[in-house]
């Protein structure tokens, strides 16, 4: 048996748009609660970038609704992140959820931590994690963490900051269709045009296999642009607030069924 073959596979990543049904038609949560095992699953929930008391024990019952056995992790500061309970807690998990809320809650309490090496290191040994809004756009190493709304790339348009790390082959933005983001994805990629950009609408999720391929699930769209033909960018020599020049960006819209290589940077239609 060669070594390859001895390495655990990796886990699904999975970023969600936001804003995924909860109640009726949880095709998205179903999906991912059904990869975690279904009924022998054990999900643990990161609530640490919403400041309400009910986000974690809300996806819990969702969960359980499921089959599922679920949890939420009480991570509010820093120091929660070093508590050998709380490493212990994450350990046992076959499927981690981080919620929405404020992705530089999510970062600066996570980062850098026991926390967030264990979350990468499980994903890389199997544990599939996803998530939501805030969640979603800390699972790349580099991380949008906010920006201006609209269709033009801007010197200003995009705040970074580092994310977990879980991929580096992508950047991530949230309810982008409905709050009108494909501006400040292409910034962020002026600045990295080594990896695709993801737009993911509410409501829909890239399914992302350990071998690289997404599936879009959901009633919206994954925007990608690819950035892999840039030609030209003006962003290294605009003056604050100009509008970029960005020549050679590809684009696809990708619906539900429709799927992203994301190695090879192929986009497939859904199969019929």
């Amino acid at each position: 048996m060669s070594q390859d073959s001895d390495k655990p596979r990796k886990g699904w990543v999975i970023p969600i748009g936001g804003a995924e049904k909860k109640s009726k038609d949880r095709v998205i949560l179903k999906r991912f609660c059904k990869l975690a095992g279904q009924d022998k699953a054990k999900i643990l929930i990161i609530p640490t970038a919403s400041e309400l008391d009910d986000t974690g024990p809300r996806y819990v019952e969702i969960f359980e609704a499921m089959g599922a056995s679920s949890k939420y992790m009480p991570v509010d500061e820093r120091e929660d992140c070093f508590k050998q309970e709380i490493q212990d807690l994450l350990s046992e998990a076959t499927g981690i959820f981080i919620t929405g809320g404020n992705q530089l809650r999510l970062s600066t309490i996570l980062g850098g931590t026991p926390v967030a090496k264990l979350i990468r290191s499980l994903n890389a040994s199997g544990v599939h994690v996803a998530g939501t809004s805030a969640g979603a756009a800390i699972m790349s190493e580099h991380m949008i963490a906010g920006g201006r709304m609209g269709p033009t790339p801007r010197e200003n348009g995009t705040i970074m900051a580092p994310g977990l790390g879980l991929t580096n082959k992508i950047i991530i933005d949230q309810h982008f269709r409905q709050r009108d983001r494909i501006g400040r994805l292409m910034t962020a990629l002026s600045y990295n045009p080594f990896v695709s950009g993801l737009g993911i609408d509410e409501n829909t999720a890239a399914f992302i296999s350990p071998d690289g391929v997404l599936e879009v699930v959901g009633t919206g769209a994954i925007t990608v642009v690819d950035p892999a033909a840039l030609s030209h960018s003006s962003m290294s020599n605009a003056r604050h607030r100009d509008a970029i020049t960005l020549i050679g960006m590809k684009l696809h819209i990708l619906a539900s069924g429709a799927k992203y290589d994301i190695n090879n940077r192929i986009a497939y239609p859904p199969e019929r």
